[in-house]
């Protein structure tokens, strides 16, 4: 898309925006609209929430760009014995606290509502178009957060938002650049969604790729038997299903406390989060003391299989070429053949299928806290004869190869329609692009 650029540009002043057109002016945004929080009613007094007809918002309502309903409703006895306001519709609200992304996020409210005390409603007088100011704030909702410390917890409050600077053009063409960015993040939007669905898509396709092969094998004429696994189902018939115990060591890593973090016999070791689906990470970690005739009991060598203890119990990674000696932490289980009869990649699209599958869940949770040795030793996984093993292992190999390069493909797409996006707002409120026609 190629648009028109202003002629006159000139120094604003505004940190967040040091040139604009040169007709525009700016001012700071207590200027421009009234500022206040909003309350909570008690929530032991029943009578406040029950059969109340007042829409409530929480912060999580400002997750989405429009509000269109409410969180909750409170009664008109809760609105007069709280701090809670009405918002008129057509106002802008922000959240000044919350978890994660939340601070510092801003939506458009759709209809008259209140709302809780970590939420502030913004209501722009005459001057400011409600959802041109909109799109000026979601551009500069990092450089907000950052008014508050940035990504830690300290909060917003009512007057570092009227510090907020806001470049001000003439309303016509504030009223141009809302619609303009309506429209054209529309069409965005639904690009970005198109692929992220693809993305859920291949996921799934992965998964469902990786579970047939390790549970019905290759051959779809096999005959098949009930396993007396009630997370695995049927398997084929000539397929064995012994206690992983008799097919694998499992040890896990060495217990780290003061005293082994310096020593003579310092080596770096693998942690939990060193180990990610299909791929560990060997650099920059940390050290532990282990001497030479501990290594076969706490180290690791090509041809093991890392497996998660907790965290994302299952998560698992084989170790291929290393170099030099390197540990693992007891946040590990360390699988090694105890025959030729057994290929460890199998052994690993096994732990892929199972953490996905429930083999790993506990009773009422989704996955269990921790996955003991104990608990481990005793899991039947399919075992197919050694030939079969790899075959499947090689097939997966090559066939996910292939859905992880669509992924990835999916995935840049995505961040480069997230990145135009961002630009796009960015340019139109600093009037780098000209969206209103004379």
């Amino acid at each position: 898309m190629s648009l028109p650029r202003y002629g006159d540009h000139k120094r604003s002043g505004l940190e967040w925006a040091p040139e604009l057109p040169a007709h525009w002016s700016s001012a700071s945004l207590k200027w421009l609209c009234q500022r206040y929080s909003g309350g909570t009613p008690d929530k032991n007094r029943m009578e406040y929430w029950e059969d109340g007809t007042i829409p409530w918002l929480n912060s999580g309502a400002v997750n989405d760009g429009r509000i269109y309903e409410a969180s909750a409703y409170i009664t008109q006895q809760a609105l007069e014995n709280s701090s809670a306001k009405w918002i008129p519709s057509n106002a802008l609200v922000m959240a000044l606290a919350g978890q994660g992304k939340t601070k510092g996020m801003v939506a458009q409210l759709m209809f008259e509502a209140t709302c809780n005390q970590s939420m502030a409603a913004i209501v722009p007088d005459v001057r400011i178009d409600s959802r041109c100011l909109y799109w000026w704030l979601v551009c500069n909702y990092q450089n907000i957060r950052n008014m508050a410390g940035g990504d830690l917890r300290d909060g917003l409050n009512l007057e570092l938002l009227g510090a907020i600077p806001c470049p001000l053009p003439p309303l016509e063409e504030q009223t141009a650049i809302a619609v303009f960015l309506d429209r054209e993040t529309a069409k965005i939007d639904a690009l970005i969604a198109e692929q992220e669905k693809l993305i859920t898509l291949l996921a799934e396709k992965r998964q469902a790729t990786i579970s047939h092969a390790v549970t019905r094998g290759l051959n779809p004429d096999a005959p098949m038997k009930n396993s007396g696994v009630a997370w695995l189902g049927e398997v084929p018939a000539h397929w064995r299903l012994p206690p992983l115990y008799l097919r694998y060591s499992s040890e896990l890593g060495k217990m780290l406390d003061a005293n082994q973090i310096t020593g003579n016999h310092l080596v770096p070791y693998l942690r939990n989060v060193d180990v990610q689906w299909d791929a560990i990470n060997y650099s920059e970690l940390p050290q532990m003391d282990i001497e030479a005739a501990d290594y076969e009991r706490y180290t690791v060598r090509p041809g093991d299989l890392l497996v998660c203890e907790g965290g994302e119990v299952g998560r698992a990674a084989m170790v291929r070429a290393i170099s030099g000696v390197t540990g693992y932490q007891k946040a590990l289980h360390r699988l090694r053949a105890l025959s030729k009869q057994e290929y460890p990649r199998y052994m690993f699209y096994i732990f892929a299928w199972a953490s996905k599958a429930g083999a790993f869940a506990g009773e009422g949770q989704s996955t269990i806290a921790h996955l003991t040795g104990e608990q481990l030793r005793k899991y039947r996984f399919p075992a197919p004869p050694l030939a079969e093993q790899q075959e499947i292992a090689h097939f997966l190999d090559a066939a996910l190869a292939k859905v992880s390069d669509l992924l990835s493909t999916a995935a840049t797409a995505t961040l480069l329609l997230k990145e135009r996006r961002a630009a796009l707002i960015a340019a139109a409120v600093t009037g780098q692009i000209k969206v209103f026609a004379d």
